[in-house]
C-alpha cells in the first residue's frame, strides 16, 4: 500500500520565510524614511527658488525697487500671477508659510519656517 504525502510547507519553512521577510523590512523602512524626507527637503528648497524668482520679477514690475511682496501678490490661480498654483496648496511640505523680505542690499530672500528643526530647508 502507498503512503499519501502531504503536501505544504513545514513550520520551520515558514518561520525563514518570515524571519527574511523582516529582515529586509529592517533594511528598506530607514532608507524609504531618508528617501522621503530628502524629497520634502527638496521640494521644500524648490519652492522657495520659485517664490525667489517670481518676487524678483515682480519687483521689477514695481516702481519701488526696494519693494517685498506678499505671496498672494505671487502665487494664484489667476492669470496675472507668477506661479500657477492654488495659494493654500503652495507651503512647505513640513507644514507652514513661507517668508519672504528682503535681505541686507535689498535682495529677496525667502525662508523656510521650519529652517530650524530641518537644516536642508535652506537656500544656497
Amino acid at each position: 500500500m502507498k503512503q499519501k504525502m502531504k503536501k505544504g510547507f513545514t513550520l520551520v519553512e515558514i518561520m525563514i520565510v518570515v524571519a527574511i521577510i523582516a529582515i529586509l523590512a529592517a533594511v528598506a523602512i530607514p532608507n524609504f524614511l531618508k528617501y522621503r524626507a530628502d524629497a520634502r527637503s527638496q521640494a521644500c528648497v524648490s519652492n522657495m527658488k520659485q517664490l525667489q524668482t517670481a518676487a524678483e520679477s515682480w519687483r521689477t514690475t514695481q516702481s519701488d525697487p526696494t519693494a517685498v511682496p506678499a505671496k498672494s501678490d505671487l502665487v494664484g490661480t489667476e492669470t496675472t500671477k507668477y506661479i500657477r498654483k492654488e495659494a493654500d496648496s503652495f507651503i512647505c511640505p513640513e507644514g507652514g508659510e513661507y517668508v519672504i523680505a528682503t535681505a541686507e542690499g535689498g535682495a529677496i530672500t525667502v525662508t523656510c519656517p521650519n529652517a530650524s528643526t530641518h537644516t536642508d530647508h535652506v537656500l544656497k
